[in-house]
């Protein structure tokens, strides 16, 4: 937990993560675990296995949604540009902060436009869009001028506050638990490992990649020897869905189709022989590091598990057990025989 609320509190966007990155590649650096980065930013940590010639790789991914400064308007207030697959309505009233290129933090508030009710009749009825919301500074500005006098531009990341708060009877919500909070399974996963000084079947790749958000995270630095690549990602909650906040979600398909049908049933089967709370699911509107690496064209196994993730992309929380029971599968997904 402690953990997953440091790393959701480094602001990440998609575009902008080296922060977030140094982070984890210092965690693994305490464990003694090496790691290099790929030239798209994201990190890679490979710890050999009984078995060189086939490798498997894991995945979670440290970039998160946010925005973009599309326009300083007249007004001295801020247009944005999302990043990642959002809706407005999931960022009004936000807190956020917005990055200069020199590389100072300035705050400020998601609005809309058209807020006070004392002013504008339709507030509640105004389309909530990027004509109609806008970012106010926490800065004396009365123009655009005034903005750019502060050094912030059009270009510049916007990440939001993710107000994480752990309550006492198990639940983590925050935003950015997408994909932070596998991160940190993994993590965790490498540390264990390493501590207990576990000898794995096969050679085993970690990739922390940094552009999932927009659809092209986990795509390379994938061995002509991998055969198994798991994304660990979030299972999606909501009607018709099976994932809950105290399970581990094995994925079935997702918008990109199904994953593949003998590792399902490995995991499965591991998740049944080892007591681990799971629910089996179908992610309508989804895609993960491992479908964008089938798409990208590698001969691999695919698979995808993580924890259930309420109110995804928006205020999303989960529980303690989720956490748990992923955690649990990872473990021994990775002492297992691979299923080609």
């Amino acid at each position: 937990m402690q953990l997953i609320k440091e790393l959701v509190s480094i602001p990440s966007p998609s575009g902008n993560t080296n922060e977030v990155i140094t982070y984890v590649e210092n965690y693994l650096a305490e464990c003694q675990i090496e790691t290099r980065r790929n030239r798209k930013g994201g990190l890679l940590a490979t710890i050999p296995g009984r078995d060189n010639s086939h490798h498997r790789m894991l995945t979670a991914h440290v970039d998160t949604l946010g925005a973009i400064v599309k326009e300083i308007k007249a007004s001295g207030r801020l247009t944005i540009d999302l990043i990642g697959g959002f809706n407005y309505n999931s960022i009004e009233g936000e807190y956020c902060k917005i990055e200069s290129s020199s590389g100072k933090m300035f705050t400020g508030t998601i609005l809309m436009h058209q807020t006070s009710v004392h002013v504008y009749k339709d507030a509640g009825k105004a389309e909530r869009n990027q004509a109609n919301m806008e970012i106010r500074l926490d800065e004396t500005v009365k123009n655009a001028d005034d903005v750019r006098a502060l050094g912030i531009e059009v270009g510049d990341f916007v990440s939001f506050d993710p107000r994480v708060e752990v309550t006492d009877n198990g639940f983590i919500k925050s935003r950015h638990l997408d994909d932070k909070a596998s991160v940190a399974l993994l993590l965790m996963l490498m540390k264990q490992i390493k501590e207990e000084k576990l000898l794995l079947p096969y050679t085993t790749h970690f990739l922390i990649s940094n552009n999932e958000e927009i659809g092209y995270g986990g795509n390379s630095n994938i061995t002509p020897e991998t055969v198994e690549y798991l994304a660990v990602d979030m299972g999606a909650m909501g009607d018709g869905q099976s994932t809950d906040e105290y399970t581990v979600s094995i994925c079935v398909k997702d918008a990109s189709g199904p994953y593949h049908y003998e590792l399902r049933k490995n995991l499965t089967n591991l998740a049944k022989e080892h007591n681990i709370g799971f629910k089996l699911d179908i992610y309508p509107y989804y895609g993960s590091d491992a479908s964008a690496a089938i798409r990208s064209g590698h001969d691999i196994v695919h698979g995808l598990i993580g924890p259930g993730i309420d109110s995804s992309h928006a205020f999303e929380r989960t529980h303690k057990d989720s956490l748990e029971n992923t955690a649990k599968l990872l473990y021994h997904y990775v002492k297992s025989a691979m299923v080609l």
